[in-house]
């Protein structure tokens, strides 16, 4: 089972809240050993900006269909 949790600054450290409901379900409880396996989210937005041009859409459209069309 997934879910998705903030991390977030813990003293000196950072760390991660389970919520009562997902460690309730899990059966997890108090000193629990559990391990996790982190899978971090992509920032794609750097992507969509470098592919910004001047072209209409129209235009785009156009250049697309020849393309389909070879």
């Amino acid at each position: 089972m997934a879910i998705q949790v903030k991390v977030r600054k813990w003293g000196n450290s950072i760390g991660i809240v389970l919520p009562s409901e997902f460690s309730e379900k899990q059966g997890i409880k108090e000193n629990d050993k559990i391990t996790i396996e982190i899978v971090k989210e992509a920032n794609i937005k750097h992507l969509f900006n470098s592919l910004k041009t001047s072209m209409s859409g129209q235009k785009f459209k156009s250049m697309v269909k020849k393309e389909w069309e070879k």
